[in-house]
């Protein structure tokens, strides 16, 4: 991790800024390569990130990562992963069911996602899924909208696609939404010049 990146970590971790910091175990502040070309951003941590202090580790994360190691053929160490919110937020503050940030949430803690993408400066962002998606483009379209097609974000190419969770709440492997996540994968992997999925 770069110096820079490090020291950002620090300040998140320490970050008392709304009322999410009152119930985390962890700060999730993300992972990956510094240089990484390919950045995903997620809404916010789950249970098991909040446990373990690392973006999509749970079921989500585990599609996450065959999406981008048989799909994009690339390691997951080298992208880099992160949420807009660092700290696990959840229905009622009551730590069992999880929830999309609200926008005084958003507000305190989004600054360290952009600094991030500042640092790591990729040639692409994918915003996984509604939440991400709005704040990455300002808009209030949902998801079903906006995915598929090239966006912009401070001059960076922005992709949105499903969340992984979204794909396993309808269907999983069997989801005919896998289909639209390959579709916006490949047009990912055409912007890098990478071979990608067949």
């Amino acid at each position: 991790m770069s110096n820079k990146l490090q020291q950002l970590k620090l300040q998140a971790e320490s970050c008392i800024a709304c009322k999410l910091a009152t119930t985390r175990n962890r700060v999730v502040f993300g992972e990956g390569n510094p240089d990484a070309r390919v950045m995903f951003i997620g809404e916010g941590p789950g249970r098991r990130e909040d446990e373990l202090g690392r973006p999509f580790v749970g079921r989500s994360g585990e599609l996450l990562t065959r999406i981008i190691e048989n799909g994009m053929k690339l390691s997951r160490e080298s992208v880099y992963i992160a949420n807009i919110v660092k700290c696990r937020p959840t229905v009622d503050m009551a730590m069992q069911k999880d929830r999309a940030p609200d926008q005084e949430e958003v507000a305190a803690c989004s600054h360290f996602l952009q600094k991030q993408i500042e640092l790591i400066q990729p040639e692409v962002i994918v915003t996984l899924g509604g939440p991400s998606t709005k704040f990455i483009l300002n808009s209030k379209e949902g998801i079903t909208r906006l995915r598929g097609q090239w966006h912009s974000y401070r001059e960076i190419p922005v992709m949105p696609t499903f969340h992984p969770s979204y794909i396993l709440r309808n269907g999983g492997d069997k989801s005919p939404l896998k289909k639209d996540v390959w579709h916006d994968i490949q047009l990912v992997m055409k912007k890098l010049d990478e071979p990608g999925p067949g």
